[in-house]
């Protein structure tokens, strides 16, 4: 049986068409997905994100302990609320998860996993927190719901049904979190657009939800969610990387620090001993249809595969993200096998959207 987010019953009193995600029973969209996805883009969308799980990492060795769980380096948060994105990998350097880090103060973080991987990232965070005898303590809090207010007019609209938030948050840089009250707010999203994820306590989730939408900010569902993040360059777990595939592999590397040689993390000796033997660019599709993921890549230098495809609303193109021989560069043209046919695409740079803008022609 799907599992229930505290807003579930809000979706289903405003007829979301629902979903399994995960375990959860989620909605994919509330009517057109093509005008919730214009509608982040142009102004101010929410989504429910509270099948992800934020988790308090606290204690005397939490730092030493996500530099060597992580292979991005949380010493780089030098001061409370900043946030820093990041993979963990396993022993041999596949991507059991990607996150976000939040430094809350002293030897305290929050951290943001995803709903699939929830519970194997929790179960593995505590077996190496066994295995290197940390003094930290893991806190699940499941206790929060989650909305995330994205849109060029997110932080306008979040502000005016929640005015308690702004003088905390009007000088919140991106890519930064604060708590006010019982509330914490992170200037983070999954779009390519500005805005906030807030958590509020769970007991509060339907009156917050309820404000957002009297202020104008649309509801909207994992539909427009993934032709959102696809659009702004986004990985999606399981389906962009997962612990068979290296993050040098999938676009990642930018998120893998090596910097300090003495520092150690989990995956490190295996990423070393294995560069990057494929590259993650944009496929943008010249003919008619629509690009979808495992579709096979015929390039100059080899062949490789789409992992996540769809058709872009804001381009009115079709899309998709394609890990490919490392020789092949942005701007090449290959061949998308579409149900039996070739057809033609171009090779572009990620992102293809940024903060409504369209970066690829």
């Amino acid at each position: 049986m799907s599992k229930h987010t505290p807003l579930h019953a809000v979706h289903a009193a405003a007829g979301a068409r629902m979903v399994d995600f995960a375990g959860w029973d989620m909605p994919v969209n509330y009517g057109s997905q093509i005008e919730e996805h214009h509608a982040v883009r142009r102004d101010a969308g929410m989504f429910d994100v509270s099948h992800m799980l934020a988790l308090d990492l606290e204690g005397h060795d939490a730092t030493a302990f996500l530099r060597g769980l992580l292979a991005n380096d949380v010493l780089k948060l030098q001061t409370p609320g900043k946030a820093l994105y990041s993979c963990m990998l396993n022993d041999a350097g596949g991507v059991i998860d990607d996150l976000i880090v939040y430094r809350g103060g002293e030897e305290r973080y929050r951290i943001v996993v995803n709903a699939g991987t929830a519970d194997k990232d929790v179960a593995w965070m505590r077996r190496r927190i066994a295995a290197t005898s940390a003094n930290v303590s893991l806190e699940s809090r499941r206790d929060l719901a989650m909305i995330a207010v994205q849109g060029p007019n997110a932080r306008e609209k979040a502000w005016q049904a929640l005015p308690e938030l702004r003088p905390a948050t009007e000088s919140l840089k991106p890519f930064s979190g604060t708590a006010v009250g019982d509330v914490f707010v992170g200037r983070t999203g999954y779009t390519g657009e500005d805005g906030f994820e807030i958590a509020v306590p769970a007991s509060r989730a339907a009156e917050v939800w309820n404000a957002l939408a009297a202020a104008g900010v649309k509801p909207c569902g994992l539909g427009a969610r993934d032709t959102l993040r696809l659009e702004a360059g986004m990985n999606l777990y399981g389906q962009d990387m997962d612990e068979q595939v290296s993050p040098l592999d999938a676009g990642l590397a930018w998120t893998v620090d090596f910097k300090d040689e003495a520092r150690d993390f989990v995956g490190k000796s295996a990423l070393l001993a294995a560069p990057a033997s494929r590259t993650m660019l944009g496929l943008v599709l010249e003919d008619k249809g629509v690009l979808r993921a495992h579709m096979t890549v015929f390039t100059a230098h080899g062949e490789g595969e789409t992992t996540s495809g769809s058709f872009s609303p804001t381009l009115e193109r079709s899309i998709a993200f394609a890990r490919l021989p490392l020789a092949t560069a942005p701007g090449e043209t290959v061949e998308v096998d579409v149900r039996g046919r070739r057809l033609e695409a171009r090779t572009v740079k990620l992102p293809f959207v940024r903060n409504g803008k369209a970066l690829v022609s």
